[in-house]
């Protein structure tokens, strides 16, 4: 599946941002892997941020972005949207998303069978 990540920008604390992932070469209603976001801050390692599977009840959320961050798989538009509330500074960095080897939630980086490319977010404080 190729991947490709849009909705980046720059936003003050407190925002909101949608990045949007669409997927191209595979309808999300038959795709079984589960799809994620990642983010890769200055100076720091990327780490899983949030994820979905085919099964939408299981989603997964990083604890820093729990209860600010929704993610959405929409068959419809066949893309995976990362709904990004209250943002702070140090939400900074670049977001790729990625879909997975395995079906379920989270995603480990090891796991990733396609990446996309980022879009950066910059959040002003």
């Amino acid at each position: 599946v190729q991947l490709q990540a849009s909705g980046g920008g720059l936003v003050q604390a407190g925002g909101s941002l949608t990045l949007s992932c669409a997927a191209f070469g595979v309808s999300l209603a038959d795709y079984r892997h589960a799809i994620g976001w990642f983010r890769r801050a200055p100076g720091k390692e990327r780490v899983g941020v949030s994820c979905i599977s085919s099964r939408i009840s299981n989603t997964y959320y990083i604890d820093f972005v729990k209860g600010r961050f929704r993610i959405l798989r929409d068959t419809a538009t066949n893309t995976v949207y990362l709904q990004m509330n209250s943002l702070k500074p140090e939400d900074t960095a670049v977001y790729f998303c990625a879909s997975s080897l395995e079906r379920l939630c989270p995603i480990s980086p090891f796991g990733v069978r396609d990446w996309g490319k980022g879009t950066l977010v910059t959040v002003s404080s």
